[in-house]
């Protein structure tokens, strides 16, 4: 998966961004979700690692951006427009959202992973950012992999092996 490239490792609740020939990683993606930006153009990707579908629900004062969708993927927009992306080449495919565990009842509040997979979705939509591929939802954490050079998306699922989108 990985040779002697240089692999930028962001963590959960956290967010970077890599120019090639550097690869972005993150792991444990349970319920919660990455989501890679990217300039395939020019080789520039941004990978936000988060946990929560919107801000309102900080109990915090000083919100951790990269931790809620509608915060994270705005905050990751401005970092590689910063680094020379252009916003009409950006693409963005990504994965995770399970459902970790099982609930009996049918509390939405308790559907982490299918609202974060949502509230990203929608946000990319209103940020007019394209979807092209996703690996969402199941029941599996998942470690992934974004090579800007290649715009390819390597994900290794839990007990199920790896592919690329």
């Amino acid at each position: 998966m990985t040779s002697t490239l240089e692999v930028i490792k962001v963590g959960i609740a956290d967010m970077n961004t890599v120019k090639a020939p550097q690869i972005i990683r993150t792991s444990g993606l349970g319920s919660c979700v990455g989501v890679i930006v990217y300039d395939e153009i020019k080789k520039i990707a941004g990978l936000a690692h988060l946990m929560l579908p919107e801000s309102s629900l900080a109990r915090e004062q000083k919100i951790n951006k990269a931790k809620y969708a509608d915060t994270a993927i705005i905050e990751l927009l401005a970092l590689l427009l910063k680094m020379g992306a252009c916003k009409t080449n950006l693409r963005a495919k990504l994965a995770g959202g399970a459902q970790m565990f099982k609930f009996s009842g049918g509390s939405d509040l308790m559907r982490i992973g299918p609202r974060n997979v949502e509230a990203v979705k929608k946000e990319l939509i209103r940020l007019n950012i394209r979807i092209i591929s996703e690996d969402t939802g199941g029941s599996s954490g998942r470690t992934i992999e974004f090579n800007p050079e290649s715009s390819l998306l390597n994900i290794r699922t839990v007990n199920q092996g790896t592919k690329d989108i």
